[in-house]
């Protein structure tokens, strides 16, 4: 009767970090008005408020005292007419970061006119999430928010003028908020990037950053919303030759073929702000080691079955398991193309 052993081979795991960028920058930052007829008759508001370079901004137009619904409308881009005809939201295309975009937006009623001017000036600023979550070495997927964990933010501003010149960026400063909340300790000068608590189970979290320069003068932003996910395990092949098989997960029934087989335990999306998570294999329900591999080496003759568990786990209440079911004792195909 075949009987099945394991030995002991470890391998580290480290966490690969890898950077997703969300881009929302710029701001429409002035905002005069002239023309005849009652300045303060409407207002306009765009979106986005912070518009990347080279992206659209839509306008739309709101008054308190004036029936728009019997208003007519005409805007004008750096004298340009882009639009004339009932009251509608526009969208104006704006250029490069730091190109002043004019936009006049004149509004006619009962034979009266009223205007107003509105000065639009992108940023190119950037939020990059990264996840302090566990992911195996040489993965090529990417990081996910973990469960009770924490993600660092960075922000990569680029902050230029009306000519395209580039400002010091060791002179922003950064304004954080967090789900509406300003994060006062993590503004500042030169705090370009911050850590964050990850949301609860099925919540999401937002965070957002104003860039400025000394003078205030030139503003961009970017905002992102994180979701947390729940962790898992999975159990791969070790190949003597090959590695860690990662484009394919053991699942189902596993059969070992050979004198012995290695099997590698990845852990995905648990924190690892307080170290990697604890890994431990269970053989037929027995506890039979712990760490990232186990080489299963049957022995005996005949063929057998037996039952591979893994249990990963942070702390004491984020966990996942994988069950593998086994068979052994099949003598392995000699033909080198499987056939």
């Amino acid at each position: 009767m075949h009987t099945l052993y394991y030995k002991d081979m470890r391998l580290s795991i480290f966490a690969i970090i890898f950077a997703f960028t969300f881009i929302l920058p710029g701001m429409a930052f002035a905002q005069f008005t002239s023309g005849t007829g009652s300045t303060a008759s409407f207002t306009l508001s765009s979106e986005p408020q912070y518009p990347a370079p080279y992206s659209q901004v839509t306008l739309t137009a709101l008054s308190n005292s004036l029936d728009l619904t019997r208003a007519t409308m005409v805007v004008t881009v750096a004298g340009n007419e882009i639009y004339q005809g009932n009251i509608q939201p526009t969208t104006v295309a704006v250029g490069g970061a730091g190109k002043l975009v004019n936009v006049k937006v004149t509004i006619s009623l009962d034979g009266t006119s009223y205007s107003q001017v509105l000065l639009i000036q992108p940023q190119d600023v950037a939020l990059v999430a990264e996840p302090i979550s566990s992911e195996p070495p040489l993965y090529p997927g990417k990081p996910l928010v973990p469960l009770g964990g924490d993600v660092r933010i960075v922000a990569m501003a680029d902050l230029r003028d009306n000519n395209g010149k580039e400002i010091d960026p060791t002179t922003y400063s950064y304004a954080w908020t967090v789900d509406g909340t300003r994060a006062t300790s993590a503004s500042g000068i030169g705090k370009d990037a911050m850590i964050v608590a990850s949301p609860l189970q099925y919540r999401a979290r937002t965070v957002s950053v104003v860039v400025m320069n000394p003078d205030g003068s030139l503003v961009g932003g970017d905002s992102l919303s994180l979701s947390p996910f729940e962790p898992s395990v999975q159990i791969y092949k070790n190949d003597p030759l090959l590695g860690i098989l990662y484009d394919h997960a053991l699942s189902g029934n596993y059969t070992i073929t050979g004198a012995e087989s290695t099997l590698y335990a990845a852990p995905f999306s648990f924190p690892i702000t307080s170290g990697a998570p604890t890994l431990q294999w269970f053989l037929n329900g027995e506890a039979a080691q712990t760490g990232d591999s186990i080489t299963l080496r049957p022995t005996g003759s005949g063929q057998g079955n037996a039952s591979l568990s893994l249990v990963a786990s942070t702390g004491s209440y984020i966990t996942a398991t994988a069950n593998l079911p086994l068979s052994f004792g099949t003598v392995a195909n000699s033909n080198l193309f499987g056939l």
